[in-house]
């Protein structure tokens, strides 16, 4: 008996449907998407470098409006003559990685999908769709809520000195709260890997959910650029929220419940 179910269909037709690749052949598949992504990335970043100062003065508002309420000239400095020029190769090169990131998701995913089964592999769209979307979603949120809240309190408290905020500092700062935030929105995508490969369960994240939260604050508070109760609940509250999204998809992809519905379906 165990022979005949060893041998059955069903299980020849999985066998089919996960094709298998040797160590070499996985390096060598990573280095050609690797190589298809940064082709992409440097294409992005030529098509952007025309209009890194259009996207610039985008970038600059946020700073520009809390100086404007808090009555101070509302100009940045550099100490460095070439800090302009290095600043426009940055959002250059930011703006292009934001224009190549459906390439280059599609490239991780032609990386992960030989990995999985045939039916597995009907997630593509939804998953390149979803991780733009909520990658976007991280991002708007630190430039309209986060960023603002954020300077509005940082110049608000120092109305007493003259500031000279830099280029420099002020991109840095920048790219932090919107990149962290974009990466930081991802959890769900990474929570649906997580539990289609098995890792972790539904279950298990609720749980663990108070030790979440904590840890979830924790990083807040560490990422936040100010000291602030209000500016961590501000970063917390997002990802609490994902978390809870990420549990209700760790419970749809499961393996376990995958079988249950498969079986539901059979019978």
């Amino acid at each position: 008996m165990p022979e005949a179910a060893a041998s059955s269909p069903v299980n020849e037709s999985a066998k089919e449907q996960m094709p298998t690749m040797g160590f070499l052949e996985h390096l060598e598949e990573l280095r050609k998407r690797i190589v298809y992504s940064i082709i992409a990335i440097v294409l992005g970043f030529l098509a952007c470098w025309r209009y890194a100062g259009n996207i610039y003065a985008i970038i600059q508002r946020p700073i520009m409006d809390a100086l404007h309420r808090n009555g101070l000239s509302a100009k940045l400095v550099y100490v460095n003559p070439i800090e302009p020029f290095n600043l426009y190769l940055k959002v250059a090169g930011m703006a292009g990685l934001f224009v190549a990131s459906p390439f280059v998701l599609y490239q991780i995913w032609c990386f992960i999908s030989p990995g999985l089964y045939r039916n597995e592999k009907r997630y593509v769209m939804p998953f390149m769709a979803s991780t733009i979307a909520l990658f976007l979603s991280g991002g708007y949120f630190g430039y309209k809520v986060v960023l603002p809240q954020a300077l509005v309190f940082l110049i608000g408290y120092g109305k007493d000195f003259q500031p000279m905020i830099t280029l420099t500092e002020y991109s840095s700062l920048f790219l932090t709260i919107i990149v962290g935030l974009g990466v930081i929105f991802e959890m769900p995508i990474l929570v649906f890997f997580l539990a289609l490969m098995g890792i972790v369960s539904a279950g298990w994240m609720w749980r663990n959910i108070r030790y979440s939260i904590l840890f979830i604050f924790v990083i807040a508070a560490i990422i936040t650029p100010t000291p602030d109760i209000l500016n961590m609940c501000i970063f917390a509250a997002p990802m609490v929220a994902l978390y809870v999204l990420s549990i209700a998809i760790a419970w749809f992809v499961h393996p376990n419940q995958r079988k249950k519905r498969a079986g539901k379906k059979e019978s």
